[in-house]
């Protein structure tokens, strides 16, 4: 599938579930500015996407306006569980690269299922997407939104329930539908 293909439905569903649903309330403020980057890396070489993820976060060092990426595996990772070992071993290496506390990563897969759940519990999908990806970032910026935001720990919460409310079978539809919307 082409790269635009991929991150136009990876848009897809950052506008029309997360921020449409206010999933992130921080996400449309960053998709107005055009600050998100996305980057699609193919294949299922984990040396290499490591690699590429320190890549990313030395651009997002010198590129300030740049206020975070989503690195999409197009074709790598299906696995649900070759994924958590990967998100694993990223979380490990940027901490190991000296980025603790200047960059986090937020993990979205088609079959995310929290440990604690059941697969058909509608709450998975505040992590589910069209694409495995990891989502680079700034705590900085985090902790600055968070100021501004009431209640901010009441979030997970209100994602769970609301997609509970929902339901699985409109939420299955719009993440299928991610790769014809617009």
């Amino acid at each position: 599938m082409p790269q635009q293909a991929i991150i136009s439905a990876s848009q897809a569903w950052l506008n029309h579930f997360v921020i449409h649903y206010n999933i992130c309330p921080f996400a449309r403020r960053e998709q107005e500015k055009n600050s998100i980057r996305y980057l699609v890396l193919e294949g299922d070489d984990t040396e290499q996407h490591l690699e590429a993820l320190i890549v990313e976060a030395e651009h997002l060092d010198h590129h300030p306006a740049s206020e975070t990426s989503l690195l999409i595996f197009s074709d790598g990772y299906q696995d649900f569980d070759d994924f958590l070992d990967l998100v694993a071993i990223a979380d490990d290496l940027l901490i190991d690269q000296g980025y603790e506390g200047v960059y986090q990563l937020a993990s979205f897969h088609p079959d995310y299922c929290f440990a604690d759940a059941s697969p058909d519990d509608a709450a998975n999908y505040t992590n589910r997407s069209p694409y495995p990806m990891l989502h680079i970032i700034r705590e900085a910026s985090i902790e600055k939104a968070l100021t501004k935001y009431p209640d901010p720990e009441q979030i997970p919460e209100r994602n769970m329930q609301l997609t509970r409310e929902l339901g699985l079978e409109n939420l299955q539809t719009l993440l299928e539908t991610c790769h014809t919307l617009p």
